[in-house]
């Protein structure tokens, strides 16, 4: 029994989640502008080594058993009319939507174009300029940084790399002094130049960068890993400027709702719901939107269940692989403190495999 018309904007981590918690009880249409799914955790190795390439990508074929994938760009959200429309001018009726646009990453880890072909060129054209530099410079020391400079160290030991961070301290936002010193013992074992209180910009000349400082750095590769933009322009264009915060997030309350409506629902990266924006946090989201989306459609019935309220999780790891056989794991303590795992938690959590295996299966393949 299928109740009501879910339209599900964005198939990243918690769309495709969430689309899947609901197939089987409502009527599923997945809009997302890519054909396919872009598993973003394996993007930065993909964008540095030439046999990682197509691992980021994987059908929607086998998501859904009841609903339908739909390709194509949404434009606007009539909320009287409860219609989604997409450039292409069609228009998706809805009971129930739910924003799951997530977040844009810098290069490597964009998807750029609609379709594998398109993105793999792009990693390719990375890699071909990683394998020609000679200094590469990545600028941010968080937690995408950290693993990224590690990437390019193991697949071009030959070459001088760099990074620069603004802050005093490597993995400053994870709250744990103890994995930045860990971070940069790593790096600068491996002869990554750390370079820390180094808030960079692009200098008057190519190649060349410039810190708050007045310090130049000369470099013939530079990525940038300097935080993400929400996927929310589309909103604003299209006048729901008022479902967003300064920082261009959906605003949502406990249950995971844009404001002041009640059947849209935002999830994952796109929404204002905590600052922590990692992968198990957008699952989480969407397993408790699903929940309160089958109350909302099932409001009226006999086993009406009641909604669940989202409280932020203080206990999720951080997981930072230094390629495939090393990293370190953040883990939150009771009391506010943290643990600091090795390599071996790592390896096994995520570095070796980057979680591969478990996104295949969430979307219906096998594991290899």
């Amino acid at each position: 029994m299928h109740d009501g018309d879910v339209v599900v904007i964005g198939g990243g981590y918690a769309g495709v989640r969430l689309a899947k918690r609901l197939d089987t009880t409502a009527r599923v249409t997945l809009v997302d502008r890519k054909e396919i799914f872009f598993h973003r955790i394996a993007s930065l190795r993909a964008g540095v080594r030439p046999e990682w390439s197509v691992t980021p990508f994987i059908p929607y074929d086998r998501l859904l058993r009841h609903g339908r994938i739909v390709v194509g760009k949404a434009v606007r959200v009539e909320t009287g009319e409860r219609h989604v429309v997409l450039a292409t001018g069609e228009r998706l009726p809805y009971d129930v939507l739910v924003i799951a646009t997530g977040a844009d990453y810098p290069e490597p880890a964009r998807f750029l174009g609609t379709t594998a072909e398109e993105a793999v060129k792009s990693f390719a054209e990375h890699q071909r300029n990683i394998a020609a530099a000679r200094h590469i410079l990545v600028v941010g020391g968080g937690p995408s940084g950290v693993e990224l400079g590690a990437e390019i160290r193991l697949a071009r030991p030959d070459a001088r790399v760099t990074l620069a961070h603004a802050g005093p301290a490597l993995l400053d936002a994870t709250g744990s002094a103890r994995a930045g010193r860990k971070a940069r013992a790593w790096l600068e074992s491996h002869d990554v130049e750390v370079r820390l209180d180094s808030f960079m910009a692009p200098g008057n000349d190519f190649g060349t960068y410039r810190d708050a400082h007045g310090h130049i750095i000369e470099a013939d590769l530079s990525f940038w890993a300097t935080g993400t933009t929400p996927n929310t322009l589309w909103l604003r264009l299209a006048g729901h400027g008022d479902w967003l915060n300064p920082a261009g997030h959906v605003k949502v309350d406990r249950m995971l709702r844009v404001e002041g409506k009640p059947d849209v629902f935002a999830v994952g990266d796109v929404n204002d719901a905590t600052e922590l924006k990692i992968t198990p946090a957008a699952l989480a989201q969407a397993d408790l939107a699903a929940h309160n989306i089958r109350t909302y459609l099932n409001s009226s019935g006999r086993h009406r269940k009641e909604p669940r309220l989202y409280r932020q999780s203080h206990r999720i790891p951080i997981i930072v692989p230094f390629g495939p056989a090393d990293g370190l794991t953040v883990l939150p303590v009771p009391g506010g403190d943290t643990a600091v795992l090795g390599s071996r938690t790592s390896v096994l959590a995520k570095a070796k495999t980057l979680m591969t295996p478990y996104m295949r299966r969430q979307l219906g393949y096998t594991a290899t």
